[in-house]
């Protein structure tokens, strides 16, 4: 049995654990720690079964606890070398790694870590270098795709793979466009290398999952240019205009930025 719970989803901070029963890791540390560790407590979950942690991309929403995390639990972080580099020399991180905790990851290539088999890919974005991670266990594969300002073919292989699917969909393309945001900051987030709107989501989604996906979640919604609702109601109407019945073929929920969602339970 697999464990999924989101500590948050957003600028605000990510944060994602998955655990079995001996082992757990997280996906990104960039929820404050005490408020981190209110949660555990709040959970029941001990740190301590942490045992590695998972880093997408060098940006603070994703990184800035990482350091003192690891510190102090002793923990080994996992990253490409170009985000461990983007880590080093990000201010948002007070507490710099030490050497002995820097693993290295490799794009494409899976490695064995504790009960995880996982395998970092390519997920383009606007930072030194941006991982989406397949996440398997037993037979049952967990995706994580965040950040991503568009999908490459490799991005749809691993949804066409995915048992469970963590994807972003930022922002309403037309609330960005008629939003205060100046046209510099709208044209980063449009872009090829920005973040993924929840229309590109929905057809990404529905032109490429299979049978076997059970359940996506929704994940870095802007909450300048998005809300949660339409956001779910978008990939919905989507996903339906293609035959695909939320609530029925798969399991369609939104994660949100500040607060822990429940404990989902994969099998």
């Amino acid at each position: 049995m697999l464990k999924f719970i989101s500590f948050g989803s957003g600028s605000s901070g990510n944060c994602y654990y998955l655990a079995t029963a001996t082992d757990g890791l997280f996906v990104d540390i960039g929820v404050g720690l005490r408020t981190l560790k209110k949660h555990a407590r709040d959970y029941g979950i001990s740190l301590s079964t942490v045992r590695r942690i998972l880093i997408t991309h060098d940006h603070a929403d994703h990184i800035k606890s990482v350091g003192a995390f690891s510190h102090d639990y002793n923990i080994p972080v996992y990253a490409t070398e170009k985000v461990h580099m983007g880590i080093d020399h990000n201010y948002c991180v007070q507490r710099k790694l030490l050497n002995e905790q820097k693993m290295m990851l490799e794009p494409g290539t899976a490695v064995r870590l504790g009960d995880f088999l996982v395998t970092p890919f390519f997920v383009p974005h606007d930072a030194s270098e941006n991982m989406g991670y397949k996440i398997e266990v037993d037979g049952t594969v967990f995706v994580i795709m965040t950040d991503a300002g568009s999908v490459t073919e490799e991005m749809k292989g691993y949804i066409a793979e995915a048992n469970y699917l963590v994807i972003e969909a930022n922002h309403d393309i037309e609330m960005l466009q008629g939003g205060p945001y100046p046209q510099y900051l709208k044209d980063r987030i449009l872009s090829p290398n920005g973040h993924l709107s929840n229309k590109d989501c929905g057809q990404v989604l529905a032109e490429n999952m299979t049978e076997r996906l059970k359940h996506v979640w929704l994940c870095h919604l802007s909450e300048e240019n998005n809300h949660p609702e339409l956001a779910r109601k978008t990939v919905d109407a989507i996903l339906r205009s293609y035959g695909i019945i939320p609530g029925k073929d798969i399991q369609l929920e939104v994660l949100k930025r500040k607060m822990p969602s429940e404990v989902y339970e994969l099998e």
